[in-house]
């Protein structure tokens, strides 16, 4: 069973994976594999905040992309709302937990 992570915006973009919104309706896919010269962008008609549409095609492959969706809809359960927002949560948890066997100790 899929426990779906929540992202906001600004942490997915700095964040590879593939995210989807479902009231946009949007998928948004970060990969940070791509190297582009920087000195494309060392002027200051660019600021560090800007993104630069590179072109409108998507570098997807549209197969792939379908599977993913599948398999989480096949493996997502509606009504099991964990609130957990990513793994560092997680192991945030089981840090306190492994803390609280020890004091008792």
């Amino acid at each position: 069973m899929t426990i779906p992570r929540r992202f906001p915006l600004d942490e997915l973009t700095i964040r590879p994976g593939t995210y989807f919104n479902p009231q946009t309706e949007v998928l948004i896919v970060v990969d940070d594999s791509p190297e582009v010269d920087r000195e494309l962008f060392a002027n200051e008609e660019f600021e560090g905040t800007e993104w630069v549409l590179i072109s409108e095609d998507s570098p997807l492959d549209e197969q792939r992309r379908d599977e993913l969706v599948e398999q989480f809809q096949l493996t997502y359960q509606p009504g099991v709302d964990d609130l957990v927002l990513d793994e560092d949560d997680l192991d945030d948890e089981d840090d306190e937990e492994e803390l609280e066997a020890i004091e008792l100790e």
